[in-house]
């Protein structure tokens, strides 16, 4: 798996677009500037364009998710270095690369079973810290809760009381909400069991988060 210097100049390109677009968090943009992208594309015709701004199909039906995105999600989640944290979607390991490479303990669930076959594989190959489950994300991994940043990487319709039950008082919950056709990047801080504050930070583009368990292989 190769990551040549040309590579490397690509990322210092991506890390530059990503500060004029107003991302600030160090951590975030070194781990972007780190991670060699164009090794998380399945599809190797697709990795001459693996550092522009772009979302790309993957496996499944999924994307690998634009820069800016994981970039912005990322920074929501304000990651010191310390904390736990559960994603749902695993995709194709790119934002739990990132998440591992800023310090964080990162758990991801996948429902989709090639994805989660193939990209536990290359999280490994390439030595990414990151714990991989197959499983229903809307059930989050109650066994490992409580977590301190939760994020969802997928539209969903509604935040899963499971997963604000397994996030820490004074945690974080990053994710897209699709209502009325749109989707907003919301932030929940979990005050109380029973108190939330939200913000909203800007229109995205996500595949829905979906119930359950995909057994079956896409042909």
């Amino acid at each position: 798996m190769e990551d040549s210097l040309i590579h490397k100049g690509q990322r210092n390109q991506l890390v530059k677009a990503l500060r004029d677009k107003g991302i600030t968090d160090e951590k975030v943009l070194f781990a972007i500037g780190q991670i060699p992208r164009h090794l998380f594309f399945f599809d190797k015709a697709l990795e001459k364009f693996a550092y522009e701004d772009k979302a790309f199909p993957i496996a499944s039906h999924q994307t690998i998710s634009q820069p800016y995105t994981v970039a912005l999600e990322s920074q929501l989640l304000n990651i010191t270095g310390r904390e736990k944290v559960l994603e749902i979607g695993t995709g194709s390991g790119y934002q739990a690369a990132v998440l591992s490479l800023m310090g964080a303990s990162v758990y991801s669930i996948e429902r989709q079973q090639e994805l989660y076959t193939n990209t536990t594989s290359l999280l490994k190959e390439l030595k990414y810290a990151v714990s991989t489950f197959l499983g229903d994300g809307f059930k989050g991994l109650p066994q490992y809760a409580p977590f301190d940043r939760i994020i969802i990487t997928a539209a969903a319709p509604f935040i899963p009381r499971t997963l604000l039950d397994q996030l820490k008082i004074g945690g974080i919950l990053v994710s897209p909400i699709e209502n009325d056709k749109k989707q907003e990047l919301i932030r929940i801080k979990k005050i109380s069991d029973t108190d939330f504050e939200q913000t909203l930070h800007g229109e995205c583009a996500f595949v829905p988060m979906l119930e359950g368990i995909n057994f079956q292989k896409n042909i």
